[in-house]
């Protein structure tokens, strides 16, 4: 059955001598495992279309395991993320992180709507905390929406001044556990969460965004159970 979807590339990996898996999260049909023949021979009518991150408009015919793509014309390359190394590296835990997310043919327009508009931003602005927006945009849609404006144990609204992440929120001076914050800090989770993303992804003062990334990117951790290993390859760049 030959069936029409739009998709970001998540991941590649070979088959054979000329084919290769892509991995998209599509708009419709949630995460879909697709081969693309023939895609790494040089003249393939594919070309870069089916490289992370592109986002397409796919033509898929469906199998038992693994479908095929029958056809892609590309939406946007995101050419400014793909000619930056930082930029790439952002979108790529981007990525990982959505592919741990979303199940195979479990449609979640949500999570494909996110990931689209957070490779946009990061596309049309190098703002350094576009990763942790997607990130705490990701925690709110999976239910573990942190608690940013007042104290997880007994609701003081402030000062805030450290993130208990297994909890899922700050706490108070009086009730400290958990990472340290500062104020700065603060604010730009309450800005992020509280639908003035734009101001937080203003943000570029390089320790409040070390600060924040760091945080954000346990908390995610904690919540799927596991290492990012593009994370950890960014931070070591």
């Amino acid at each position: 059955m030959l069936y029409h979807d739009r998709g970001v590339v998540l991941r590649t990996h070979k088959l054979g001598e000329a084919d290769r898996i892509v991995t998209f999260l599509t708009r419709d049909n949630g995460k879909v495992r697709a081969v693309a023949k023939g895609v790494r021979k040089t003249k393939s009518r594919f070309g870069g279309r089916l490289e992370p991150p592109s986002h397409a408009q796919l033509l898929l015919y469906q199998g038992r395991e693994l479908d095929i793509v029958s056809q892609a014309e590309t939406i946007d390359h995101f050419r400014p993320v793909r000619d930056d190394l930082d930029r790439l590296g952002r979108a790529v835990s981007m990525l990982e992180a959505a592919d741990q997310l979303a199940l195979e043919r479990e449609p979640n327009p949500r999570l494909y709507e996110m990931l689209v508009g957070a490779l946009r931003a990061l596309s049309d602005q190098d703002a350094p905390l576009v990763l942790s927006g997607f990130f705490l945009k990701v925690l709110a849609l999976e239910g573990f929406r942190p608690q940013v404006e007042a104290c997880v144990v007994c609701g003081d609204d402030g000062p805030l001044v450290s993130w208990a992440i297994e909890e899922g929120g700050l706490r108070c001076a009086a009730h400290r556990q958990g990472p340290a914050l500062s104020p700065e800090a603060v604010d730009v989770l309450q800005h992020a969460l509280g639908g003035r993303l734009a101001t937080a992804l203003n943000e570029t003062r390089g320790p409040v965004v070390s600060e924040v990334d760091h945080l954000v990117v346990r908390a995610v951790e904690h919540h799927l159970e596991r290492r990012l290993r593009s994370v950890t390859a960014l931070h070591r760049t």
